[in-house]
């Protein structure tokens, strides 16, 4: 089976967004393919410096294509941000950019079991050298702990009725190919289906659930947030692309926390000495133009946010402003 070439979402904003300096020292939090990386060493000088992570063996099989000696790479998830750093004598950087969503190359290759359109195992692992599978939690799961899973991180309306259509399905047989897991989610909502968006298959919100658990997806960036806030120089830049909503969420709440200065109760203070938040957000949230998603339909759902550091001090008790459920609020 043919992999199509992973087109990097919001390109030119991301690279605008970044404000890019030639001697700069850049992070790209997600490799995925390069595109994004190639993009950034485009507009680097020859003190730039990029940093590139990801926790898929296969994308950091593929950096080691780029023979640049600015450029290095690390096997590493988004938790692991500041040892990452720590290794290439990074103690302040310009700019992160974090492209929070699957690439091309993970959704179309059966054997990862991200994608019900073609069948292959229920593994799910963006790292698949560590961890359980897909198969291996829907196997051990409560009907509870599906329900609420499927509900949470699927934003599923009829989690209920998943949750039990899949507890039911494994005492028949073990739960192991993404076709399996399709059908019966399908069987169980078919009679809703026509309550449901136009156009989407009814097991999406199934499969986001399951793989945003497995791999533990939104814990990652509430742990990698404040890991690049502190990293960050003044003046450097977050840009953070999100796909779904719940991951949006944390991104919002985290840059919107961080904007605000950290003052006293009750300090009697007037509006033009207020202090400044650790970051300033850049404007707004950008889509991709039609023109885009017209290429690549995948981009659709990408939402760009901005923030700049400022040269306030860093608060300590901004690390304490993000939890990994506060997309549940």
């Amino acid at each position: 089976m043919s992999v199509r070439v992973h087109r990097p979402v919001l390109l030119a904003e991301a690279l605008a967004a970044l404000s890019i300096r030639p001697d700069g020292v850049y992070v790209d939090a997600t490799f995925g393919r390069g595109g994004h990386s190639r993009a950034i060493l485009g507009r680097l000088g020859p003190a730039g410096r990029l940093i590139a992570l990801d926790r898929d063996p296969d994308a950091i099989a593929a950096a080691r294509a780029i023979r640049d000696p600015r450029f290095a790479a690390e096997h590493a998830p988004f938790s692991e941000l500041a040892r990452v750093l720590d290794r290439h004598g990074a103690a302040q950087v310009h700019g992160v950019l974090a492209d929070l969503g699957l690439s091309s190359a993970q959704l179309e290759d059966p054997a990862r079991g991200f994608s019900f359109r073609a069948d292959g195992p229920l593994d799910m692992r963006m790292d698949p050298t560590r961890g359980a599978t897909a198969a291996d939690w829907l196997g051990a799961a409560t009907e509870q702990e599906l329900r609420e899973a499927i509900g949470g991180y699927g934003e599923e309306r009829f989690a209920k009725q998943v949750a039990k259509a899949i507890a039911a399905a494994r005492e028949r047989e073990p739960l192991l190919r993404t076709q399996q897991l399709a059908a019966v989610v399908a069987a169980a909502v078919r009679k809703r289906q026509a309550r449901r968006e136009a156009g989407q298959d009814p097991a999406t919100r199934t499969f986001q659930a399951v793989r945003i658990l497995v791999n533990r997806e939104l814990e990652e960036v509430a742990l990698m947030l404040p890991q690049a806030l502190a990293r960050l120089a003044a003046g450097g830049r977050l840009a953070l692309i999100s796909f779904h909503s719940l991951e949006d969420r944390l991104v919002k709440r985290f840059l919107a926390a961080c904007a605000r200065p950290v003052l006293p109760r009750d300090l009697p203070i007037r509006a033009r000495e207020m202090p400044q938040g650790a970051l300033r957000i850049v404007g707004r949230a950008q889509r991709p133009a039609a023109a885009e998603i017209a290429s690549n339909p995948r981009a659709r759902s990408a939402v760009l946010r901005v923030a700049e550091r400022t040269a306030a001090p860093l608060d300590p008790s901004l690390y304490h402003r993000i939890e990994p459920d506060a997309w549940r609020s």
